[in-house]
């Protein structure tokens, strides 16, 4: 079964001549399906070539105008899985735009941080750039209907929206498989191109975000905990983020003296992977994070929403000294938008702060009789 990603249409409508377009995500999201499925809808002629393969590198990484045009040969639509393996992808992705009349590229990676410094300046103007998460609720609505979505909200929350845990429904099967990402591909670009001389601090280091869900994070703190320095924490925090296995929220202020801007809070792109980082797949029933685990699942399809919608959008956690918080805010179109995420319905007031402070803001608290309103 292939659940049709949001993507598709985004690559259709920005894919032009001389133009390239760059999806960025985890792997096992699901890359390789979306290119197989766009390819599948082209009418023009397309080659599709993949950065782990020696021959198609060898090309991809000449420098030669004569080779790519060579290696293009009559097709209009060059598709690269994989590019980040590919050496000064970014310079020969240049060189077949501007020297290929006509041409269209899409390329994929599954790390930001080694992909966009390969085709960042060199592809100035020249690209735009998408990123692709594990499966949306909005994707799935495509195959569920209301009392299925409901039925299955659990399982989410538990085991995240990996495209096939999503469609594999044997849970035992399905922790075998997230432990597999955790071992053997979450790091994988990390350690292969950042240079990182202590993997086992990587793994560390996730446990201890993974306990930290929703609160500030002090790299100063892990680093005493990881016996490390404040500098090496936030640069592997960095790189993980680069990575797409966690993303961090910044405080939001508008320099009023009571609010607390100085330490992010730190998600995971998938609440199945953060579970398996804990080894804890216990039902909800069982379980003392069950808050935790909404916030974290909210906030990303949130996230994935605003990306496939290309809805821009800064967001932000609020909070001051005196405990008064806010999950999260976005700033849109010069307007302010505050979210409370409670997983037990009950009602909440907006803290008075923050509507004395942001008198044209709104504020909604979000549970689970009208989550689907905000990330459907």
């Amino acid at each position: 079964m292939y659940v049709e990603q949001a993507q598709l249409k985004n690559i259709e409508k920005l894919l032009e001549p001389n133009k390239a377009v760059v999806i960025l995500g985890p792997r096992r999201c699901g890359k390789t399906t979306l290119l197989n499925h766009f390819s599948q809808k082209l009418t023009d002629k397309y080659l599709f070539v993949n950065g782990e393969d020696i021959y198609d590198r060898k090309y991809l990484s000449s420098g030669s105008i004569a080779q790519l045009k060579n290696f293009m040969g009559d097709n209009s639509v060059l598709i690269i899985d994989e590019a980040q393996k590919i050496e000064n992808i970014g310079l020969n992705m240049k060189l077949i735009l501007d020297h290929i009349k006509g041409i269209k590229v899409i390329a994929t990676g599954s790390s930001a941080f080694n992909l966009l410094s390969e085709v960042g300046e060199p592809l100035t103007g020249r690209k735009y750039t998408l990123k692709l998460y594990p499966l949306s609720q909005m994707e799935l609505d495509s195959i569920e209907n209301p009392a299925e979505r409901s039925a299955l909200l659990e399982t989410r929350m538990i085991y995240g929206a990996y495209p096939e845990v999503v469609l594999n429904k044997d849970n035992r099967r399905n922790m075998l498989y997230l432990r597999e990402i955790v071992d053997s591909y979450l790091y994988r670009d990390i350690l292969e191109m950042a240079g990182v001389r202590r993997p086992d601090k990587i793994i560390q280091l996730l446990q201890l975000l993974a306990f930290q869900i929703g609160k500030e994070v002090s790299f100063a703190e892990l680093g005493a905990k990881l016996g490390m320095s404040k500098n090496s924490v936030e640069r592997y925090c960095d790189l993980l983020e680069k990575s797409f296995v966690i993303y961090r929220l910044r405080g939001f202020s508008r320099n009023l003296r009571k609010e607390i801007t100085k330490n992010p809070r730190c998600y995971f792109y998938d609440n199945g992977v953060r579970n398996a980082l804990i080894n804890n797949f216990n039902p909800l029933s069982m379980r003392n994070d069950t808050g935790e685990l909404w916030e974290n699942y909210i906030l990303t399809e949130m996230m994935k929403k605003y990306e496939y919608d290309m809805l821009p959008a800064n967001k932000y956690f609020w909070r001051t000294y005196d405990q008064k918080e806010i999950d999260l805010v976005i700033e849109r179109g010069g307007r302010l938008f505050g979210y409370e995420i409670k997983w037990s319905p009950r009602k909440v007031s907006p803290p008075k702060d923050w509507s004395r402070s942001y008198q044209n803001s709104s504020y909604t608290v979000i549970t689970k009789d009208n989550y689907t309103d905000f990330i459907v």
